[in-house]
């Protein structure tokens, strides 16, 4: 007996339709640290304010010579300067509805609040980068910078002065003479990824590279990381510093300048409230519902906190250009 397949084959049926993916994709996202950097925060506050201040005392000079004992000691005095960090309010929101609920394919909270969550985030590690990287500390004192352009002047950077071996040698060697305490054992440094390739292009004896293609390293060289070198541990992130345009050039088009930042400890204060309710982090806060029909849900991210750089002895910036920069033009 012969089989009908006609209603098998038909093209009349509508049985097939387009699919959708319900995951949903979010946009590349850096790594978030500057915050954790912050190492200096109150212990021991006296009340509720807008504004923290810490102090920091100076060592007595050293005394080396012998005492008479017939001859009382003169008294000595120190001195102490302070920090001050004033405490600001931050946030975002955004407005979910009901109907966007009710109708959307893709669950759309849980998409609301990483949004909101990743927002928060970037938006304070932006204002700890910009704090590190200012030229002055406002009320205390300026960044110890180094530029590699002969004449030390940023608007005269190209990209043949790139960041060396050397740079970093000495960048530790600063912090070393000024006693600063390490993250257990190394300095950190935040360096953009096109710096990077600078460094890990150089090369002799003295450079990143020879060690790790000659020694026991190698896996350094296949996996393109810095790791630690010159008793700094690298942060590779495009959210260095770059100052764009302000290099050297013509026809409009100058170079981009870059910071490599090497930090210690006690480079950067924190300071919250300290009353109920605040922390040390941001948090999710669902806005209240008042449309008459209660269609409209606002959720948004609040932080009040407060940032400074604590000792500038705890910090030294590198500017350099970097072979990478596509858009000057000599």
């Amino acid at each position: 007996m012969s089989q009908d397949t006609t209603l098998l084959h038909t093209g009349d049926l509508s049985l097939d339709q387009e699919a959708w993916d319900r995951l949903a994709y979010f946009s590349y996202r850096p790594e978030l640290f500057f915050d954790s950097w912050a190492t200096v925060k109150p212990t021991n506050q006296t009340q509720p304010g807008s504004q923290v201040t810490f102090t920091k005392f100076d060592d007595l000079d050293v005394a080396t010579d012998s005492l008479d004992e017939r001859t009382d000691v003169d008294a000595v005095t120190f001195g102490d300067s302070q920090i001050t960090v004033t405490i600001e309010e931050y946030g975002n929101v955004v407005k979910n509805t009901r109907f966007l609920q009710a109708t959307s394919y893709i669950p759309i909270d849980p998409v609301v609040a990483n949004v909101l969550g990743y927002n928060a985030g970037e938006s304070i590690d932006s204002i700890v980068r910009d704090i590190l990287y200012a030229d002055s500390n406002s009320g205390f004192g300026d960044i110890n910078i180094t530029r590699v352009a002969d004449d030390g002047d940023r608007d005269d950077t190209t990209p043949d002065d790139t960041l060396e071996a050397k740079h970093v040698r000495r960048a530790r060697a600063a912090l070393r003479r000024r006693h600063v305490p390490t993250f257990n054992g190394h300095y950190a440094a935040a360096i953009h990824p096109d710096v990077s390739v600078d460094l890990r292009e150089e090369t002799g004896a003295a450079a990143w590279r020879d060690p790790q293609v000659y020694g026991t390293s190698q896996g350094r060289i296949w996996n393109g990381e810095i790791g630690i070198f010159e008793g700094v541990r690298f942060i590779e992130t495009p959210r260095a510093k770059v100052w764009e345009g302000e290099g050297a050039g013509a026809e409009d088009t100058e170079a981009d300048v870059y910071g490599t930042l090497f930090v210690g400890q006690q480079a950067l204060a924190k300071a919250v409230p300290v009353v109920a309710g605040f922390g040390d982090q941001p948090r999710i806060v669902p806005g209240p519902v008042t449309d008459h029909l209660r269609r409209f849900v606002p959720l948004g991210w609040y932080h009040v906190v407060g940032y400074g750089r604590f000792r500038e002895d705890s910090m030294e910036r590198v500017e350099s250009g970097s072979s990478l920069d596509e858009d000057y033009s000599d």
